[in-house]
């Protein structure tokens, strides 16, 4: 008699686990489409960011532009201001602009386009 709590028990579990499986097959083609579109769209929302989020340059940028940038507040977007002209991006940690944290999360969102010849001279 003792046994049969048991057994049921064992019983209901097995079952509960069962139904969980089915469920996550039931879900796993569902699940894996979206993986490979999900790593399709990846790979073109690398080519996206370029083209939504064209990098930032440091030496024609406004401050508001700047202060877009992750940890730029306006304190920052003045220095940068103040710095011009940059000659790198690497500027900005050498100058004491940013920390070596804040350059790393920046770097690859920033650029310093070589200065622009006047036509009128």
């Amino acid at each position: 008699m003792k046994r049969i709590p048991a057994v049921l028990a064992a019983v209901v579990a097995m079952a509960f686990v069962a139904s969980v499986a089915m469920a996550a097959d039931s879900t796993a083609p569902a699940t894996t489409a979206p993986a490979k579109t999900t790593s399709t769209t990846t790979h073109h929302s690398s080519s996206k960011s370029k083209t939504t989020h064209p990098k930032t340059d440091l030496n024609t940028a406004s401050k508001e532009d700047l202060m877009k940038l992750p940890g730029i507040d306006d304190a920052t977007a003045d220095k940068i201001v103040a710095a011009r002209p940059f000659k790198s991006r690497s500027e900005l940690e050498s100058k004491s602009i940013v920390t070596k944290e804040q350059y790393g999360k920046l770097s690859a969102l920033v650029t310093v386009a070589p200065p622009q010849k006047s036509a009128a001279k």
